[in-house]
């Protein structure tokens, strides 16, 4: 069982040096599955696509959100997600926390957001390759920033492709404050080095349960 300790980790930040569990077979097939399942994903959600493209479109904006993250290797990459909030959330240029973007939210984007649904095309980012089903959340370079005046470890984040859930996803929620940042890295990081495709699959299968019982991370 995977052990947390933040106050123990904050103490030892930029100390440790981490490796990937997963060696080049279970990479390999990691892919072939990130491949495989996003194509099924797209086609068998291609209703719910198109309804809740519809939908988005006579609410007066773009159907998709589109924001720059970055990825592996430390690669810039477009992520994609259904739009959830008013034009003007961010109209200062200054991002947002969870909690701030929160005031922001459409009614349709309110659903959408608490049962996950926006993160539907990011199974486009899965099939190209930006990102697979379980990895780090990817974050934008001006949170990166910040995490990186507080510790280096966030280097080791670029040894893996992000993800679309993660166990910092199910069990550390949306971060908002650094406290919960350093925490998500601190689950992050433990995943690198222990992971593999039983991890991968237990993580995916604890993210279904928690969409389906209706619980908020």
């Amino acid at each position: 069982m995977l052990n947390y300790n933040i106050q123990n980790y904050s103490r030892n930040l930029g100390r440790l040096e981490h490796s990937d569990a997963m060696g080049v077979f279970q990479l390999a097939l990691k892919r072939l599955f990130d491949i495989v399942f996003s194509i099924a994903g797209l086609v068998l959600l291609s209703p719910l696509i198109l309804i809740f493209s519809i939908l988005l479109f006579y609410d007066k904006g773009p159907v998709i959100f589109k924001q720059e993250r970055v990825g592996y290797k430390g690669k810039p990459f477009t992520i994609y997600k259904f739009r959830t909030m008013r034009i003007d959330a961010e109209s200062n240029g200054i991002p947002r926390l969870e909690n701030e973007r929160n005031r922001y939210l459409t009614p349709f984007g309110s659903f959408l957001r608490s049962h996950h649904l926006d993160e539907i095309p990011q199974l486009w980012n899965v099939l190209k390759g930006d990102m697979s089903f379980v990895g780090p959340r990817p974050e934008r370079q001006y949170f990166i920033d910040q995490i990186n005046r507080e510790t280096d470890d966030y280097r080791f984040i670029y040894m893996m492709r992000p993800g679309i859930t993660s166990y910092a996803t199910i069990y550390n929620g949306y971060t908002d404050t650094m406290d919960k940042m350093l925490k998500r890295l601190e689950y992050d990081l433990d995943y690198l080095d222990n992971r593999n495709i039983f991890t991968d699959l237990g993580i995916i299968i604890k993210t279904a349960f928690s969409v389906l019982s209706g619980k908020k991370f």
